[in-house]
């Protein structure tokens, strides 16, 4: 795995893909944010060495590279999950190639379900912290030491400094920030109303994504934070039929506040 990590990092840097300082991973119907990108180079998954490819049709697969408030940015327009038939090793393959093309930051958002009663449809919710119902885990296997240590510690998965200028962005800009826990189960069918039941004792939001990616950066020690456009409330004893459709245009009509939170961040940084 290593080395196709450094081939593909090769064949980026020879494609002009120098030194990009921040990361960005766009969930489902969340890709507008790349209109705020200064764009220098686009590249699709499919002409990427060792890439996995998109198969969700809200991600459109490709990799964006340009500036953002004066930082080099380079940006996933889609992501992989582990219920398109990828393992753990495959979805997280990307955020270990970005990291040693040079990211300093990663920022990430998703689509989700919102599970608190307070969380409403179309507001964004900040995560403060995760549980992992994915049945694997990126780090299995053989350790690279170069890429990090064996046994990573995750007693604080969300950079406090990240989530700290977002939270405060928000604040000053009046955009409606929750924060709370997401947990993060295989899909890609939704839960049912006792499963909603049981996930709602343990965290905030659900979804199918982020988790991996999250573990990964940990390990290599790259701070990272991450927004959930919460799409659907996920009341079990009031549930009604979420449909695809829907969470892509409730996605699409909260990213612009989306959008607004992560420009702010960057042009901090």
């Amino acid at each position: 795995m290593l080395e196709k990590i450094k081939q593909t990092a090769n064949f980026l840097k020879e494609k002009g893909f120098y030194s990009p300082e921040i990361g960005i991973v766009l969930g489902t119907g969340l890709g507008k944010l790349v209109n705020e990108i200064n764009i220098d180079k686009v590249i699709e998954y499919t002409d990427i060495p060792h890439f996995p490819v998109a198969t969700v049709e809200s991600h459109s697969g490709k990799l964006i590279y340009g500036k953002m408030k004066g930082r080099i940015i380079i940006a996933m327009q889609g992501r992989f999950h582990y219920y398109e038939g990828y393992n753990m090793q495959e979805i997280t393959f990307p955020i270990r190639v970005m990291k040693l093309l040079g990211i300093k930051y990663l920022l990430l958002s998703n689509a989700a379900g919102a599970m608190n009663p307070k969380f409403r449809k179309g507001s964004l919710m900040l995560i403060d912290d995760h549980i992992n119902l994915l049945p694997g885990n990126p780090l299995r296997g053989i350790n690279y030491d170069e890429l990090g240590p064996r046994y990573p510690d995750m007693s604080r998965p969300y950079s406090g400094l990240l989530n700290d200028k977002l939270e405060a962005i928000a604040k000053r800009d009046n955009i409606e920030l929750n924060k709370g826990v997401y947990v993060a189960v295989t899909g890609p069918n939704l839960e049912t109303r006792a499963e909603y039941r049981f996930l709602g004792t343990i965290a905030d939001a659900v979804g199918m994504s982020t988790v991996p990616e999250v573990i990964v950066a940990n390990h290599m020690k790259l701070p990272c934070a991450a927004i959930s456009v919460l799409t659907d409330e996920c009341d079990p004893d009031n549930l009604k039929p979420a449909y695809i459709d829907d969470i892509i245009e409730t996605a699409g009509k909260a990213e612009v506040k989306l959008i607004r939170l992560f420009t702010a961040l960057i042009d901090e940084l």
